[in-house]
């Protein structure tokens, strides 16, 4: 008997903490719109991307009224469900939702919520330090405060009782409640009263990592990494003189030897990194690059004595840009690229583009809306098995800045990828983390961090079999 009742006190456990949620979806009405694939509307659908780190974010809507004037939003979910609390996510001074109705199938809305006169919207310290400073895609050598990051907060409002198959909410703003510019990041229904809050989608086991240690090339700020295919010499640039210089460092046994200077590598006037390295070729990047023929700014190069070879040749390639990055498959079949283009979903993306018969690649390809987001991807590095995907990012729900995330391939089209992972908060911080490089040899990740507003070279363990998904 005791056996049965316990039973019974877990179901009924579990079924009291089982939370129905849903984001929304589609667009019904709406007052204003920026327009645009930054900004605009279509921001507001899904889960919470500009949380939990909240500021200002091309990934929210910014309304035309935002500053001091009212506004509304309709918009609908999957499904019918029952709801007891809706979430509005408000990135940048919240505690402007003024009225909130629900409506089921019938399309007849009935007001549930409406603000107190007293009524303060819990808010907290956005996770991105407002006056730091971070290296804005590094091989630009461009430095861009941090905008101003004000009172990002969550109106979870409990509503007086649960009404049944909702379909559509309707939420009104009064954005002349408070001073400065206001952005809507999501909006989310529940039929529980625990509050919904943003949760940073990543996987357990990068939150038991050890902590990154730092590379003894300290006298040395870094931008650019790469390693050779046997974990044994690293590559990275570092800004010198109003020039990037490419050095290298070489392994004996488990210690690096110190960073040497490598001209052949350092022969451009700016710019000069090295991207991806193969058993015989290299991927150099830093050139001038000339759209009218189609060079991308990127050459290959001999690995084992740096003797230039080729320019790499993209088909009607357009760069927003002074530089981009790039990786490609161990066969140099696939290129893949994080350019800024007329075809962008924001800021930069990820492409990829398929070798033709004369060495030469054909246009790029979108790799899709998944891993692509309204603001900024870049530093790809594709792993050995051709499916496993390194970046970063700053369009992502993150702990900071732009976050290091892993994707994987889902078919051979290249243009379908996995819902992008966060490397987790041992690896990613409040600040500024790119310019991923795993070594499969030595089953270790290589990055760049900004510390102090300095870009650091760290280290971290990280099991294949975690990464890459053997």
């Amino acid at each position: 008997m005791k056996t049965k009742i316990s039973y019974l006190i877990l179901i009924l456990a579990f079924s009291a903490s089982a939370q129905q949620v849903q984001w929304a979806n589609k667009l019904i009405k709406y007052s204003s719109d920026l327009g645009g694939k930054q900004f605009g509307i279509k921001r507001i659908l899904g889960k919470p991307d500009a949380f939990p780190q909240g500021g200002l974010s091309p990934n929210a809507w910014t309304p035309k009224n935002a500053l001091d004037g009212r506004e509304i939003v309709e918009v609908s979910f999957e499904k019918p469900q029952n709801v007891k609390q809706v979430a509005v996510f408000e990135n940048v001074n919240a505690g402007c939702v003024v009225r909130i109705a629900l409506a089921d199938a019938s399309g007849s809305y009935q007001t549930v919520w409406s603000r107190k006169k007293d009524w303060k919207t819990p808010t907290y310290k956005a996770t991105i330090p407002a006056d730091r400073n971070y290296y804005f895609r590094k091989k630009r050598r461009k430095i861009q405060d941090a905008p101003e990051l004000l009172n990002p907060g969550i109106e979870n409002a409990i509503l007086d009782q649960v009404y049944s198959n909702i379909t559509s909410v309707k939420v009104e703003f009064d954005f002349s409640l408070l001073p400065g510019q206001k952005q809507i990041d999501a909006i989310g229904i529940s039929d529980s009263e625990v509050l919904l809050k943003a949760e940073v989608n990543t996987n357990p086991y990068f939150s038991q990592l050890a902590l990154p240690t730092q590379l003894p090339f300290n006298t040395h700020e870094v931008s650019a990494v790469a390693l050779s295919q046997d974990g044994n010499k690293i590559y990275f640039s570092s800004y010198e003189s109003d020039k990037d210089h490419v050095y290298s460092a070489t392994k004996t046994g488990q210690n690096w030897g110190a960073a040497v200077l490598e001209p052949a590598l350092s022969n451009n006037d700016r710019f000069n990194f090295i991207e991806s390295v193969g058993t015989q070729w290299m991927i150099k990047g830093g050139n001038q690059y000339n759209k009218t023929i189609g060079e991308t700014g990127f050459q290959f190069y001999k690995s084992s004595d740096y003797s230039a070879g080729e320019p790499i040749k993209v088909t009607a390639y357009n760069n927003y840009g002074d530089t981009a990055d790039a990786t490609a498959t161990s066969d140099l079949q696939t290129l893949i690229m994080a350019v800024e283009s007329d075809f962008t979903q924001g800021g930069s993306d990820l492409y990829f583009a398929q070798r033709k018969a004369d060495g030469s690649y054909g246009m790029l390809q979108s790799m899709g809306k998944t891993i692509n987001s309204a603001d900024e991807e870049i530093t790809p590095q594709l792993l050995p098995d051709n499916r496993t995907l390194l970046f970063s990012s700053s369009g992502f729900s993150s702990y900071g800045n732009y976050d290091l995330y892993v994707s994987y391939r889902l078919d051979d089209t290249w243009k379908n990828w996995s819902e992008p992972v966060n490397l987790g908060p041992i690896i990613n911080s409040d600040s500024f983390e790119s310019s991923p490089f795993y070594d499969a040899v030595y089953q270790k990740l290589y990055f760049i961090k900004s510390v102090n507003g300095t870009l650091e070279l760290y280290w971290v363990d990280l099991t294949a079999t975690e990464l890459m998904k053997k």
